[in-house]
């Protein structure tokens, strides 16, 4: 027996198997509220996780790492047209991800895919790039269709290339085909992402004295004209305390109960007005420039 084969495999063998190994451990499970489940990936090892949206559709979700270790997540985007959402969870040593340029792709290469079908953890299947659908199509949306078998559990988690590159995030199967979200899809989402929604406020965090304790409060130093704060009324001396009851514990709360709402939804804030409680309900919109304070 040659030197090549004392481990039982051959080297191309012995590399399809360390490739098929980092996928796993990048793989994760998704449960959310409703029956049954899906599957996702960790694109940033800082907490990162892709899936579907038809995967999330609360507000949190139970994310289970390959190593055994569940998370509670919040879902921090999620865009239904585009079949995406961003899980936000408070983990370290994470994989991290490579991701591959999905644009490079070609009909034939070799993919694979990792999911969790019908709770079978970690399952790999493989095949090769069907067809490649343009960004203009009739739904306005690229697709990477991939000879590869999926079941239920498998969406939200990756497509990947013989490099172990992830290249898409498997969505569906139509046709008896494997349909995925290129890659570069993905990080415009995250890159859109990234740019919370704005209040239009200037702030700085300042100490409030509530029913014989302090509490942190962002005092209100300026108001965009135009900007969400202006449309709901808030003005500038206003105390901001907390969302929905709940109490700012950082100054970093407001822009995040801004992100977990999301464009086009209304988010109630407790503010402190001349000594009053008021409850002010905002029209949460979408930052168009990222220059607008919280």
């Amino acid at each position: 027996m040659g030197p090549d084969m004392q481990n039982g495999f051959t080297p191309l063998e012995g590399e399809l198997e360390i490739i098929a190994e980092r996928l796993r451990q990048l793989t994760v499970q998704v449960r959310g509220h409703q029956p049954g489940g899906g599957s996702g990936v960790i694109w940033r090892s800082t907490g990162t996780i892709i899936t579907n949206a038809h995967v999330v559709r609360a507000p949190s979700a139970t994310v289970t790492l390959a190593d055994g270790r569940a998370f509670a997540a919040l879902v921090t985007a999620r865009d239904s047209q585009r079949d995406l959402a961003v899980l936000t969870l408070q983990a370290s040593d994470l994989p991290a991800a490579s991701i591959g340029d999905s644009s490079t792709l070609r009909v034939g290469e070799l993919a694979f895919a990792v999911g969790n079908p019908l709770g079978i953890l970690g399952a790999l299947t493989a095949g090769i790039i069907h067809a490649l659908s343009p960004a203009d199509g009739a739904d306005g949306r690229g697709w990477i269709q991939a000879d590869i078998h999926l079941a239920p559990g498998n969406s939200g988690g990756p497509l990947a290339d013989a490099q172990g590159r992830i290249i898409g995030i498997n969505s569906m199967v139509a046709g008896g085909l494997a349909f995925a979200v290129p890659s570069n899809a993905v990080e415009r989402f995250l890159n859109e992402e990234a740019k919370p929604p704005m209040l239009g406020v200037t702030l700085r965090s300042v100490s409030m004295p509530i029913a014989d304790k302090r509490i942190l409060g962002l005092l209100v130093l300026g108001v965009a004209v135009g900007g969400t704060a202006e449309a709901a009324g808030i003005s500038i001396g206003d105390v901001l305390i907390g969302s929905g009851g709940q109490l700012f514990g950082s100054s970093h709360d407001l822009s995040r109960a801004l992100r977990h709402a999301g464009a086009g939804s209304r988010l109630p804030l407790d503010l402190i007005r001349g000594g009053q409680l008021i409850v002010c309900e905002v029209a949460v919109r979408a930052s168009r420039s990222g220059t607008e304070a919280a």
